[in-house]
């Protein structure tokens, strides 16, 4: 008897952790971004659809909830706020495919630089990744530092995301407006 009840309890507990990682990569997600003073800018959507233990994802980003700006001869997305965050699309292929113990290629669907709103110009060399952990209704990501202009030529290996853990460094808490990302359920 006490055998069979480990059996089961075994089992209950394998499904629910395939169960949460399940909901996790499936489904319409909200992209949210969250600043210093506790608001939050939704700023699209994610979209999962399962393939095994991996999920294909795709990218809406609102543009309602960002303001092009040319910047160093080029057009950007940007977020104002007290900082002004700007969205640079990964330029190399990706293959658009997340587990949630791998969210790389995600992390790199979503790359920023900041900028001061008077300063002018891109600075790529003040690039933030947001570096995700799934949880049980998406994924929740804190703002490191990278450094963009690491892939103004192409890395030599392409079939890996570049911004490896190599590349990323820790930002000072309250170091910069926008501290953290999740990706979360679609309210």
């Amino acid at each position: 008897m006490i055998a069979r009840a480990l059996f089961f309890a075994g089992v209950s507990s394998c499904c629910l952790a395939a169960s949460s990682a399940a909901s996790t990569l499936e489904g319409v997600k909200d992209i949210v971004l969250h600043a210093r003073d506790g608001k939050t800018v939704t700023i699209g959507r994610a979209t999962f659809t399962p393939q095994g233990d991996k999920a294909r994802f795709s990218i809406d980003l609102d543009a309602k909830k960002f303001t092009q700006y040319f910047l160093s001869m080029r057009e950007f997305k940007c977020v104002e706020a007290r900082e002004v965050l700007c969205h640079v699309p990964y330029p190399y292929a990706n293959p658009d495919l997340v587990t949630a113990s791998d969210p790389s290629w995600l992390e790199h669907a979503l790359l920023f630089f900041y900028k001061n709103p008077a300063d002018y110009g891109a600075k790529m060399s003040h690039g933030i990744i947001f570096t995700l952990t799934a949880n049980k209704d998406g994924f929740a990501g804190k703002a490191q530092s990278i450094d963009l202009d690491e892939i103004a030529i192409p890395p030599d290996d392409l079939s890996r995301a570049f911004f490896t853990s190599d590349h990323r460094y820790d930002i000072q808490p309250e170091e910069r407006w926008f501290e953290s990302l999740t990706i979360e359920p679609h309210r």
